[in-house]
Order: structure tokens, then C-alpha cells, then sequence
């Protein structure tokens, strides 16, 4: 491994670029490698067996690209099977959570909601780390459908806004300040999440705090000041969504994984 070699980030589908642009704003010099498993979206609702195996497929990949770091750009993927990939794999990984923890510690009303996908709310690493906050009454809401709508380019549908105004009317009444946004897919949601709450409700995602990490363990493990080059983008499913997400400054390229 050098410097040069890229990281990997992967997700199951489009959503993880959320967490992409946040490192790579922060690391423009860093090559990266990017795999959207959107023909297995969403990975909220399989078995823990399942997402462990399709991350599995998903590292070997990059591994194949001779990624130095890998981030699992996906909150399901980092709280069902980061510890399998940790075990398996001599390579340094960074994941994704739901970030409770700043969250609870700056609540006013001390009521929280998060937004998230069946498979994170019902893993053993989200429910030990929101048992450290009994002090805290965080309101859990599967988003249900969301993942497919943002991967089906139904992003400002009126299904979508349906939905999201059935998840966030329920938290807002129960006097939430904070609701954090437990799925990379859903910062694309932000905009119209922004039209249903109140001003006064933060917004938390996890994507600065995730480059801020990979920035840190590049510097731990020496593969700090790459030479800058193109990043890479794969899909195994119509490229379409991906290409207008990314607002068609990169190609991307369709592959069978």
C-alpha cells in the first residue's frame, strides 16, 4: 500500500455519496472509489447474515482496486457487520452510526427522534448506544420506503413528502429539538425534511464527522498527502440516479457485483 492507493466507500446504493462529498471536500487530494449496491437496496430490511455477506462482497471488490481504507457509507451495513469486516479483514475500516450522542448531550426538552432504517433501530451496536442515554427519551422512526424512493429517483415525489410528514408530525409533537438522520440516504432529504419541521428542530447526519475520522486514521496509518486524481464510481444497477445525484460531474460506470 501507498499513499496513492484510493479509499473505498461503499453503500447500499446512491445515499452513501452523502458521506463520499463530505470527505471528499475535506481530503480533495484522496483518490476514491465508490460502489453503490443499488440492486440489493435497501439493506434496512434483510437478515443480519445477509448484510454481512453483501458487505463481504462489496470489501473484496474494492479490495480488488487495492483501497487502503475502506468506509462503509451505510448506517445498516457499519451497525450489522463492521465487527465481521473488523475480524476478517487486515485493513482499516470506518463506519457510520446514527450520531445519538450530540444529539442528547445538547437536547433542551431532552426528547430526540431519529430517523432510520429497520435493520440500524433493531442491531445490538444502535441499542447500546442509545441505552447510554437514559436520560434521554429518543423517539425511534423506521423510514419505511424512503431508500427506495431516493433510489428510484423519486426524491420530490408526493409519495415521498406523504411519508415524511407521517414520520416527523408524530416527533414534533412529542417536543423533539434534535432529529438525526440514521441512513446516508436521507441527507438528500434535507431540504424538504427542513419544509416540516419547526426552525427551532436541529438537524444532525454523521457525514463531517465521518471524514473528520478518515482524515485523522490516514494521518495515524501514514497514508496522509495523496497526488490528487479522478475518483471512480460503480453501480450494478441503471446509472441514471447516481449520474444526476453526483449532478453528472463524474462518469459512472455500470458493473455486476
Amino acid at each position: 500500500m501507498t499513499n496513492n492507493n484510493p479509499i473505498g466507500v461503499f453503500d447500499s446504493g446512491i445515499g452513501g455519496t452523502s458521506i463520499w462529498t463530505a470527505i471528499h471536500d475535506l481530503l480533495p487530494n484522496e483518490k476514491t472509489i465508490y460502489l453503490a449496491d443499488s440492486k440489493n437496496a435497501p439493506y434496512g430490511q434483510k437478515t443480519k447474515e445477509e448484510i454481512v455477506a453483501l458487505s463481504k462482497k462489496n470489501v473484496d471488490l474494492l479490495l480488488e482496486m487495492n483501497c487502503k481504507l475502506i468506509v462503509v457509507a451505510c448506517n445498516t451495513a457499519t451497525t450489522n457487520a463492521i465487527r465481521e469486516l473488523r475480524a476478517d479483514y487486515d485493513i482499516p475500516f470506518i463506519g457510520i452510526e446514527p450520531a445519538i450522542k450530540p444529539a442528547a448531550n445538547n437536547s433542551k426538552t431532552q426528547v430526540i427522534g431519529i430517523l432510520a432504517t429497520k435493520g440500524t433501530l433493531n442491531s445490538e451496536l444502535f441499542n447500546k448506544t442509545a441505552e447510554m442515554f437514559q436520560n434521554t427519551t429518543i423517539i425511534e422512526q423506521v423510514g419505511f420506503g424512503l431508500v427506495q424512493l431516493i433510489e428510484d429517483g423519486n426524491l420530490y415525489s408526493p409519495e415521498m413528502t406523504q411519508l415524511l410528514e407521517s414520520y416527523l408530525v408524530p416527533m414534533i409533537d412529542a417536543n423533539i429539538d434534535y432529529l438525526v438522520l440514521g441512513c446516508s440516504h436521507y441527507p438528500y432529504l434535507i431540504p424538504q425534511i427542513k419544509k416540516i419541521l419547526p426552525d427551532h428542530i436541529q438537524i444532525i447526519d454523521s457525514g463531517e464527522a465521518v471524514a473528520r475520522q478518515t482524515q485523522n486514521l490516514l494521518r495515524e496509518v501514514g497514508f496522509s498527502d495523496a497526488a490528487k486524481s479522478e475518483p471512480e464510481f460503480y453501480v450494478n444497477s441503471d446509472p441514471r440516479v447516481l449520474e444526476s445525484i453526483l449532478e453528472y460531474k463524474y462518469p459512472v460506470v455500470k458493473k455486476d457485483f
